[in-house]
């Protein structure tokens, strides 16, 4: 029995392959008709040696190591690897569900074409298989007759979850910079959560998520982040939960901030379930009870002259009464902003009583260290950028950032050099061509558009049908996103991709495929070659390896090696970029010789070392905030003291190198957001209060979260997601309408009834769970149902709740503001 180097228990070896006899045992407590057995789906004769192959998950972005247990060449158990900074041997409820990913029968089994040209939900595309080497040369005759006519800029490539260097870093970016496409690559980041990565980007700098030291922490302050359901990463969120709310002394005290009751807010001390939209407010609130009760850190943000405390309600301030030390703006905040907002005015705009704001920001002022976080529940509205500079703002006046127990970013890994240079192979049309004077079709980063905005996926569908970026897309590459269901107003993509020869990369027959003219079908995660920096994490480089369990079942390939190989047929020097590359796995092995010279903490030292051990990592982080001096590992410790302007261009990334109240980033755009937006541009930098502007009709909030099970859009497809997809309300089988007794008493609505939940965009019907769990203000239905495609468990599921969600979104960030939506709600 060939067992890979690992540490694996007798106990969990043992249940695992005596699992492999039964793996052809019925799925069973589902309650879903139509199962197969594992068995059923490949049934694979052998010598019954069991493997175990080191690997990393896909479910979800945190990227946990898994084991994958293999009998006869077939999967059957997938556990946390031990030795995995993230997984510690542990997985969390839809870790296991890989096999079912990799064995549904739905899937796609190989490359096909369309052959009725007429697109829509009531059109059979009527595919039909085709080799490989066809599907590559249909693509790449497309793409040369564009680039030859001198419009390569209508080619689009829209990407979901990018991985890593072997599929965007390396494979995707320089695709457009060397074909010439202002649309290569269009990521989905607006639908996620850029609304995050732009406020931060506003005030410390940093355009990215935060690593947080949550072990460390003794107060954490949770905006909209449901840290036991999903956020991310959830497997050891968990993990870290029963540490910091068992173990340690002092346990960390937690308080959530949320509109409805989940399963963070029920393991929370205290749970705050405010109107939708204030997070911000709250935040200010808070902000202000700090500064007023003298208890800001001021060893990072400063002090009086005199040394006293002149923060009064309603009171401006001199700004030269003040000294910041790392932080800049504060005392102009409190005279544009701040002075005002005291908890009472807060209780009249969030609902929460003032003396629970009061309390909670004297805990959260006085017990040290504290991170206030956020993510989606807060800045997915039109004032989330506000919202979101506000929540992040209370980290600088704690003295959170850099420091112990507080938050940071994330630093990347010791990569080796890409086995070609795409700067080596840009030819004319590359550096020069006309491609570069059209703006991206989603019209990011025009003064016509979202200039601010990293991406806008949302917008790209509604421009191709009305030209506004002066030109529309003849061709589009699809990989692991779904626009035709995932965004605001889907339809809108769907009649886009009626106007474009559209090219689909998923392994699932999702929407996007429905409409499609070319299916490329990439491997499942348990069948390929990929690498995977981590998501931002405790902030330590650590990057982890995707291998294939085993060979692909059917006739699919990996995207990367997909792209590399269209990109081999392209005319040019872009071709022989792509013929360097050459493969995945070749891309792989020249990214780990950066391991030869920066070896991991676990041994990693080469491509196999990487491959066995399936992660490399290299602990401490490098740099640490003490009492407000900043400091930089010197291989035994923090004690290289950090001058300016280091902090400042490894730091606090902004014009002043501090954290700033008052920004410099809006400063600089001040004209044009005011002109968009018509916000006052000499208070438009700092953080504030500002009404959502909700869309929709109606006297209820519409909340759409995620929950557990999401899986990223997949779990639809899964009977055992399914199953147990709701269960703080006891969803089963299908996801339930959380709405308040007071409002189903009053509209004769029973718990169960069938209900209609509408608004001026359309109307949908669930099933209604009549609970106290959730505000009377707001009617809660999980997105993940309503496909029209994706399987025969997904289709025809439930309800589609995007389809009575507007396309608004922030107009700096260009977050979708998923969140902000009215509704009506009766009985079906």
């Amino acid at each position: 029995m060939e067992i890979l180097k690992s540490k694996v228990s007798r106990r969990r070896f043992l249940q695992a392959t005596g699992g492999a006899g039964a793996a052809g045992a019925v799925i069973g407590g589902t309650g879903i008709g139509g199962l197969q057995t594992l068995g059923e789906a490949q049934a694979a004769a052998g010598d019954g040696q069991t493997k175990i192959n080191t690997s990393i998950c896909g479910q979800c972005p945190a990227r946990c190591g898994i084991h994958v247990y293999t009998t006869n060449g077939r999967v059957h158990a997938i556990y946390g690897n031990p030795e995995h900074p993230i997984a510690n041997g542990k997985g969390c409820p839809k870790m296991f569900l890989g096999t079912y990913i990799l064995y549904d029968p739905d899937r796609f089994k190989g490359p096909m074409k369309r052959t009725n040209p007429k697109k829509g939900r009531d059109e059979d595309p009527k595919f039909v298989p085709i080799k490989w080497e066809e599907a590559y040369q249909i693509v790449a005759d497309r793409l040369n007759a564009l680039r030859d006519k001198g419009e390569s800029h209508r080619f689009g490539l829209f990407f979901g979850r990018g991985w890593g260097a072997s599929d965007v870093g390396v494979n995707i970016v320089p695709f457009g910079k060397l074909f010439g496409s202002p649309n290569v690559p269009i990521g989905h980041s607006s639908i996620c959560s850029d609304g995050s990565v732009v406020a931060k980007q506003c005030t410390d700098g940093n355009a990215s998520y935060s690593s947080y030291d949550y072990r460390n922490a003794n107060y954490l302050l949770m905006f909209g982040a449901n840290f036991l359901e999903a956020f991310r990463p959830y497997n050891n969120n968990l993990q870290t939960w029963g540490y910091i709310r068992g173990e340690k002394v002092p346990k960390t005290r937690v308080t959530y901030v949320d509109v409805h009751m989940n399963q963070t807010a029920a393991a929370a001390d205290r749970a705050l379930l405010l109107k939708p939209g204030t997070d911000g407010a709250l935040a200010l609130a808070i902000a202000h009870v700090i500064l007023t009760e003298g208890l800001w850190d001021r060893h990072f943000v400063g002090g009086f002259k005199d040394g006293g405390n002149h923060f009064k309600s309603g009171e401006t301030l001199d700004p030269a009464s003040f000294n910041e030390r790392w932080t800049s703006g504060l005392v102009e905040w409190w005279n544009a902003e701040l002075k005002d907002r005291t908890p009472k005015w807060a209780e009249g705009v969030t609902t929460l009583p003032a003396d629970l704001i009061i309390k909670t920001a004297m805990e959260f002022g006085t017990t040290r260290p504290a991170i206030a976080l956020f993510e989606r529940g807060a800045h997915t509205h039109s004032n989330g950028l506000y919202n979101g500079m506000a929540i992040h703002s209370l980290n600088a006046l704690v003295g959170s950032l850099y420091a112990e127990g507080g938050l940071a970013y994330q630093m990347g890994p010791a990569y080796g050099a890409a086995p070609a240079n795409p700067d080596d192979f840009l030819d004319e049309h590359a550096k020069n061509g006309a491609w570069k004077k059209f703006p991206r079709i989603d019209l990011q980063g025009h003064d016509d558009g979202y200039k601010l905005a990293k991406n806008m996926i949302q917008e790209a569908g509604a421009n191709q049908l009305s030209g506004k970026a002066g030109y529309k897309l003849d061709t589009a590459l699809f990989y692991m996103t779904n626009p035709a269901f995932s965004t605001p107003n889907a339809r809108d993509w769907e009649k886009a991709m009626e106007t474009m020869y559209v090219i689909d990369t998923s392994p699932f027959p999702g929407e996007t495929a429905w409409l499609a003219d070319l299916i490329l079908p990439d491997n499942t995660y348990l069948e390929r070659w990929q690498d995977a920096p981590t998501y931002p994490f405790q902030g330590w480089p650590l990057a982890q390896i995707r291998t294939p369990a085993i060979k692909p079942l059917y006739d699919t390939k990996t995207f990367g090696d997909v792209l590399i190989e269209i990109g081999k047929r392209i005319k040019g020097p872009t071709g022989e970029y792509y013929k360097k590359l050459d493969n995945v796995e070749n891309i792989l092995r020249h990214l780990a010789k950066g391991f030869e010279q920066t070896p991991g903490d676990n041994g990693v030292n080469s491509f196999e070392t990487w491959v066995e051990k399936g992660s490399w990592y290299k602990k401490p982080y490098l740099w640490r905030q003490v009492r407000g001096e900043f400091f930089e590992w010197d291989g035994k410790g923090y004690n290289k003291p950090m001058k300016a302007d280091e902090v400042k261009a490894k730091l606090l990334k902004t014009d002043s190198g501090k954290f700033e109240f008052k920004s410099s980033k809006l400063e600089h755009e001040a004209a044009w957001i005011a002109a968009k937006t018509g916000r006052d541009p000499k208070k438009l930098a700092f953080p504030q209060w500002e009404e959502p502007k909700h869309t929709g009709s109606g006297d209820l909030h519409f909340v759409t979260p995620k929950t557990a099970l999401h899986c990223e859009g997949r779990g639809a497809n899964l009977p055992n997601c399914i199953a147990i997809f709701q269960p703080t309300v006891g969803g089963r089988t299908q996801a339930m309408a959380e709405l308040h007794p007071s409002v189903a008493g009053a509209k004769g609505i029973r718990d169960g009834d069938r209900i209609k939940i509408k608004n001026n965009l359309g109307e949908i019907e669930a099933v209604a769970r009549v609970t106290e769990l959730t505000r009377p203000d707001v009617v809660v239905l999980p997105f993940e149902y309503g496909h029209w495609a994706m399987g025969r468990w997904a289709k025809s599921r439930g309800a589609h709740v995007d389809s009575i969600v507007a396309q608004q979104s922030d107009r700096v960030t260009g977050m979708a503001n998923y969140y902000t939506g009215k509704v009506s709600v009766e009985k079906a």
